[in-house]
């Protein structure tokens, strides 16, 4: 039976931005895993429909931030957007947790180390809470 859980992104006053539901084949997961899963997802979903804005856990290269998400910009003669490699995204995201870029928690507890492992029940969580530099700072 597979473990379904619930990703949120969270603003630093706690309102949810963005979710998605992921499911794995284990109720023992490790944030390595939970990152990596949500980022394939991500990218999955993105590279299928490819709109303009990509809402993900980090910026693609050559996106530009906006408030809606990441405006991933059209190229070539067609205009088409390109796919993103979720592998690039996945490198990306693990080097922004390590940098402390954004800050992971399950039940109101920080998990601090991508090896720290997350048991996946019933109405299982876990927020993702970037942290956005401060201008001029």
């Amino acid at each position: 039976m597979a473990a379904t859980l619930t990703v949120n992104d969270e603003s630093l006053n706690g309102a949810i931005n963005h979710s998605l539901t992921l499911e794995f084949l284990t109720e023992r997961v490790t944030v390595r895993e939970v990152i990596r899963e949500r980022v394939y997802e991500e990218v999955r979903q993105y590279n299928a429909t490819q709109p303009e804005y990509f809402h993900g856990l980090v910026q693609p290269t050559d996106a530009e931030a906006t408030l809606n998400g990441y405006r991933v910009r059209a190229a070539g003669p067609a205009k088409s957007r390109p796919k993103i490699d979720w592998e690039a995204q996945y490198a990306r995201a693990i080097e922004a947790f390590q940098r402390n870029g954004f800050f992971v928690l399950v039940d109101d507890r920080q998990l601090e180390s991508l090896d720290d492992e997350i048991t996946v029940g019933p109405g299982s969580a876990i927020s993702f809470v970037k942290l956005v530099p401060l201008v001029g700072g």
